[in-house]
C-alpha cells in the first residue's frame, strides 16, 4: 500500500500537480487512491451519459494528461508513484466504466472490483508495476486493473450474477 507523504510541497499553481492529484483528492487520507477513484466517478458518469465515444476519448485524454503530469510531479518531488498521484486511478476507473451500464449497481460493483484489483495487484499487474518505472508505468497498473475489473463486470452481467 502506498503511503502519502504529507511533507511534500506540491506547487498547485502548476497544472501538473492539480491533475496528478486529481484536483487535490490524492491528498486526502486515508486511502488517497480510493478518494481519487471516487472523484473520478462524476466525470466518468457524465462521459458515460454522453456515450461510449466520449468516454473512450476521455480515457485517452486523461491517460496522456496523466503521463504528462506524473512526469512533471516526479521531477519536482523526486518520487516515483507517490500515493498522492491519483490520476492513474481516474483512467483505470473510467476503463472499468466502459463495461458498466449507466446504473448505480454496475458502477458500484465496478468501483469495488477496480479498487480491489488495484490494491491487490495480481500477476501480471503487480510485476509490471514493479518493473516499469516511468510515468506511463505509473498509469499502466491502473489501466490493467481497470480492464480486468471491467471484464469481471461484463462477465457478472453476462452470467446474471447481478
Amino acid at each position: 500500500m502506498r503511503k502519502v507523504d504529507t511533507k511534500i510541497d506540491l506547487d498547485f499553481k502548476n497544472p501538473a500537480a492539480v491533475l496528478a492529484t486529481w484536483f487535490g483528492t490524492g491528498l486526502l487520507v486515508p486511502a488517497p487512491g480510493t478518494w481519487g477513484t471516487l472523484a473520478a466517478l462524476p466525470f466518468g458518469i457524465g462521459l458515460m451519459y454522453l456515450g461510449v465515444a466520449p468516454l473512450l476519448i476521455g480515457i485517452l485524454v486523461v491517460t496522456e494528461l496523466g503521463r504528462w503530469s506524473i512526469k512533471r510531479v516526479q521531477a519536482q518531488t523526486k518520487s516515483h508513484d507517490a500515493g498522492y498521484i491519483v490520476i492513474d486511478e481516474v483512467a483505470g476507473m473510467w476503463i472499468t466504466m466502459l463495461f458498466c451500464d449507466l446504473n448505480a449497481l454496475d458502477i458500484g460493483i465496478g468501483f469495488i472490483l477496480f479498487r480491489l484489483i488495484d490494491i491487490i495487484k495480481p500477476w501480471p499487474i503487480g510485476a509490471l508495476d514493479k518493473k516499469i518505472k516511468t510515468p506511463f508505468g505509473v498509469m499502466l497498473d491502473d489501466i490493467l486493473a481497470g480492464l480486468v475489473a471491467g471484464l469481471l463486470v461484463f462477465a457478472g452481467k453476462h452470467y446474471h450474477v447481478w
